[in-house]
């Protein structure tokens, strides 16, 4: 990749790529793989440090580019031009800023995009989400900062932005006071149909987590408490009027958005009878009645296991019924002793944009030092793995493992994938005889 010169474009320090001739990143080494090669390879200008959020935009004149949030500093996000996924290019990152903050998450409609602030303590500042024009994907502009720092928040970890109109934050809040210092993030609907002053529409948390609140505390999860507050958001075409929410430690959630000023709950399922916390996603499969999902591991060494992907039947979306956890992988043990985490994460989403692919009968996630791995679960009782890829310990990475933190499939099936350390971003072909559908 060409080297960066940084310069002050109005608040943020943008870098620019140089026109020097590139030469494509070389393809990483890999542990094991069964029906997956990687066929693209970025480091990322050697910033690394891949988050949760992954968005990809086809421009009228065919340029095809991937948004990716990093997890901490230095950046806050990177554009990729991954035109030819053989050879995807850097066209532009910008620097976190503060220091202090973290963008780790990011959604895109059409060329708006809503990127995650996140700050280290409560009470700093920049704590919220930021606003760009990415017409012009090279140099994006800052349109918007939507302010949530307040002396109990830390700002937005996570963000849903896909139709334009309206973004869903885990975000605390300046009038917002947890019980439990870990309870700080809540779902906040911000209206996005003037990007330029995006405004609060409408808010839900969990019944008893907040000063004030009439209900109990909540119980904790034992012995990993790790928060009983929002983590994703998602939403489903086939249902406009419902969104799905991993509440780490307080579950499953499911909400009726119908009035955004005015969320109601539909269902709120406990975790602490299932695992060791951190529902992470749910991704809503209505043409079959069920719903997928994850959760995070955050220990290393399966110190916390279980943490696993997980089948759900919502045919009474007020009582959903587990079905089956996803099986483990044949060298369960030794991923498990490899080093850094390992136990399901994110996965994919289905976000309802053309340059993503829905998947009804197969999932696809990202398992820290276990890699990419996807299953068939045609019958939903009895998941099988369809496919998996381990890359190499990247020689950076002080896990000495591989630790792919987000993915994203396309339209024609092509999966990209980055590693939360030092490893970059890699794009992989599903090669297997059971289609990713």
């Amino acid at each position: 990749m060409g080297r960066f010169a940084c310069k002050a474009l109005g608040l943020a320090a943008v870098l620019v790529v140089t026109a020097q001739a590139a030469q494509a990143d070389a393809i990483p080494a890999v542990a094991e793989s069964s029906n997956m090669q990687i066929i693209g390879h970025s480091d990322l200008n050697g910033v690394g440090k891949g988050g949760e959020g992954l968005a990809l935009h086809q421009y009228p004149d065919g340029q095809r580019v991937l948004f990716l949030a990093h997890e901490s500093a230095p950046m806050c996000f990177s554009v990729i031009d991954v035109t030819k996924p053989e050879d995807p290019k850097v066209i532009f990152q910008l620097p976190v800023e503060p220091a202090s903050a973290r963008c780790n998450s990011l959604g895109l409609s059409g060329t708006t995009l809503a990127v995650a602030h996140q700050v280290d303590k409560v009470g700093q500042p920049s704590a919220g989400m930021d606003v760009f024009d990415v017409a012009d994907p090279a140099h994006p502009k800052k349109l918007s900062h939507f302010d949530t720092s307040g002396p109990h928040s830390r700002g937005v970890h996570y963000l849903w932005f896909v139709d334009g109109r309206f973004a869903y934050l885990s975000t605390g809040a300046k009038d917002f006071e947890p019980r439990n210092k870990n309870d700080d993030q809540f779902l906040m609907i911000v209206d996005m149909r003037d990007p330029t002053h995006p405004k609060e529409a409408g808010r839900w948390w969990l019944p008893g987590t907040r000063v004030g609140d009439k209900e109990p505390s909540p119980p904790r999860v034992t012995p990993f408490d790790t928060g009983i507050r929002m983590h994703t958001p998602t939403l489903t075409p086939e249902h406009p009027d419902r969104v799905y929410i991993g509440w780490i430690d307080g579950g499953l959630v499911i909400l009726d958005i119908s009035d955004k000023a005015h969320p109601k709950l539909v269902m709120h399922r406990s975790w602490q009878s299932l695992g060791n916390g951190f529902a992470h996603t749910l991704v809503a499969i209505p043409s079959r009645n069920l719903m997928i999902q994850s959760e995070e591991a955050t220990a290393n060494n399966c110190k916390d296991w279980p943490k696993r992907d997980w089948v759900w039947d919502i045919s009474n979306e007020t009582n959903p019924v587990p079905l089956a956890p996803m099986p483990p992988p044949a060298d369960f043990d030794a991923l498990c002793k490899a080093g850094g985490r390992f136990g399901s994460h994110n996965i994919d989403m289905n976000r309802p944009v053309s340059t993503s692919r829905t998947l009804n009968r197969t999932l696809v996630g990202s398992f820290f030092a276990g890699g990419i791995r996807a299953y068939s679960f045609a019958d939903p009782y009895h998941p099988v793995e369809i496919g998996y890829l381990v890359e190499a310990a990247p020689a950076k990475n002080a896990t000495h493992t591989i630790q792919i933190n987000d993915i994203y499939v396309d339209e024609n099936g092509l999966i990209y994938a980055n590693d939360r350390l030092s490893g970059g971003l890699d794009i992989v072909k599903y090669t297997g005889s059971v289609p990713l559908e």
